[in-house]
């Protein structure tokens, strides 16, 4: 007998999983844009205080608010009334909007068609982590139609380290919406008919009083063109080139179209500077592959091997990439689409990388980094030499000035004469070295315990070259305590090391300071 068996799916787990892949705490307000920007609002407002019950955070927007079906699909899993990218929708799996669960309470106030609902959920992170579907009340009554929009309070925001608004400024708070969420959009390049959004962030005075709040579009602007070189010696640092928005159409290997869409610049350092990045500076330039033009994640790769991508930056939005509930990584890379937006995308930049303008950007960029690196030499030399007029006497800085030191003893007649016949830096036995008419393998070192902070054997070593002994008390502990399974004992007045580890070892102790 046979029978047929449909997989089941723990509900109270997924919403915990789906929920715990959000880990920022600003999280919430991409989320919260991304939604307001779905339901037609031109404006949001967000405020976020630090209150003595815990932080609070409310999103308030002039959309067409939400019905039943809405509302459901705000607190539902994989109940999404929209439908992808065919109605201008950026979410459409309903994951986003499970950030809002990692809290002590969610309260939602909605207006749609002259109907309030009004839905309150308790304690719903509490709940999950104790394996119980959290539930909401929802309160409805008739109101007067034409004023439409959705209130949202999170109070008590979890995050992976817990929410500490004290840790928020309108700056951070500023870049973060122009490089991670929709603040940040690169759709206005693509279409004349683009919905622009004025985004309102509100911080309590407890948090930020820098200013009374921060107003933003959602656009994502690049620096202004600057063709050609600056004055001074650095002029390639503002020199900044944008190339035009672009449509590339390209057929995977079974048969399907994709369309890319890109845009972007290449620019020296000081404009780079003036973009709002986030998170660290450096790692933010190349290609970024963009889902509804937000950029998800970069691709460098796409970039020949011969250019740094710091130059660049250029993002490349696709409707066919698929993310991960967190919108945080592409979840398609194996896929016909992802390879083929890869291999578009390299043929583009390999125009942009023959382009005459990015080969004289590049040549001016070539002789300003030969003018620092001649800048930076004269500044070590003259460091240098100020170290050597401040000292009273010659003390080397490094093992190879050691080397130095024992030399100008030989010059100053020291006994018995010791003379380097081979230097090896690299080397576990660096020098070899001639007293009299044999030659002695020798270990150089600032200080003599350096040699045992190197962890370098001993068997080998005829010699202990240093300027110094170094602090004796370590020299102290390794007569306690040996080294490498070896009994060691140091007699200084001797300027003698005995080494046993079965087999007994006279090492000789130069310290070159001694014979100046």
């Amino acid at each position: 007998m046979s029978t047929t068996k449909t997989p089941q799916v723990n509900e109270v787990n997924e919403f915990l999983e789906i929920a715990s892949d959000f880990e920022d705490p600003l999280e919430v307000i991409r989320e919260s844009l991304s939604n307001s920007y779905d339901a037609g609002a031109t404006e949001v407002e967000i405020t976020i205080r630090d209150r003595s019950i815990g932080s609070e955070i409310v999103i308030e927007d002039d959309g067409e608010g939400m019905d039943h079906a809405d509302l459901e699909s705000f607190f539902d899993l994989g109940n999404s009334t929209k439908r992808g990218h065919q109605n201008g929708s950026i979410g459409y799996k309903g994951h986003g909007t499970k950030i809002f669960y990692k809290s002590e309470e969610v309260l939602v106030n909605t207006t749609k068609n002259g109907t309030n609902l009004r839905a309150q959920m308790d304690q719903p992170w509490e709940k999950l982590n104790n394996r119980t579907m959290p539930e909401y009340v929802l309160n409805e009554e008739t109101v007067k139609e034409g004023n439409s929009g959705t209130h949202i309070r999170i109070t008590g925001f979890k995050s992976g380290y817990g929410f500490s608004p004290a840790s928020l400024t309108y700056n951070k708070i500023e870049h973060y919406l122009k490089w991670k969420t929709l603040a940040g959009s690169t759709g206005h390049f693509f279409t004349d008919d683009f919905r622009e959004m004025e985004i309102t962030v509100i911080l309590g005075d407890e948090i930020d009083d820098t200013r009374d709040r921060l107003v933003m579009n959602n656009k994502l602007e690049f620096p202004s063109e600057q063709r050609e070189p600056g004055e001074g010696q650095f002029s390639e640092s503002r020199m900044c080139k944008h190339y035009p928005p672009r449509e590339l159409t390209a057929e995977t290997e079974n048969g399907t179209e994709t369309t890319v869409e890109v845009v972007g610049m290449v620019g020296g350092k000081d404009a780079r500077n003036e973009l709002p990045t986030y998170g660290k500076h450096s790692a933010q330039f190349g290609v970024w592959l963009a889902k509804d033009h937000i950029k998800v994640e970069r691709v460098n790769d796409t970039i020949s091997h011969d250019n740094e991508f710091l130059h660049f930056f250029f993002i490349a939005n696709c409707q066919d990439l698929e993310l991960s509930a967190n919108r945080e990584k592409i979840r398609n890379k194996s896929s016909p689409v992802y390879q083929t937006i890869v291999e578009e995308l390299s043929h583009y930049l390999s125009k942009i990388a023959s382009d005459p303008w990015f080969k004289d950007y590049l040549s001016h960029r070539r002789k300003a980094k030969l003018t620092r690196r001649a800048e930076s030499q004269q500044s070590s030399i003259e460091k240098r030499e100020q170290r050597i007029h401040e000292r009273d006497r010659f003390t080397p800085s490094n093992d190879a000035e050691v080397v130095l030191g024992l030399e100008r003893s030989n010059r100053f007649g020291a006994e018995p004469e010791i003379t380097i016949e081979d230097y090896d830096p690299n080397a576990e036995v660096n020098a070899l070295v001639r007293q009299d008419t044999n030659l002695y393998a020798s270990s150089i070192h600032r200080r003599l315990t350096d040699h045992f902070k190197a962890d370098k054997p001993l068997e080998s070593v005829d010699k202990i070259i240093c300027w110094s002994y170094g602090d004796r008390d370590e020299l102290s502990e390794l007569e306690r305590s040996g080294y490498h399974s070896g009994e060691v004992t140091i007699d200084l007045e001797k300027n003698r090391l005995i080494y046993n580890n079965g087999r007994r070892h006279n090492i000789h102790i130069v310290t070159v300071q001694d014979r100046l």
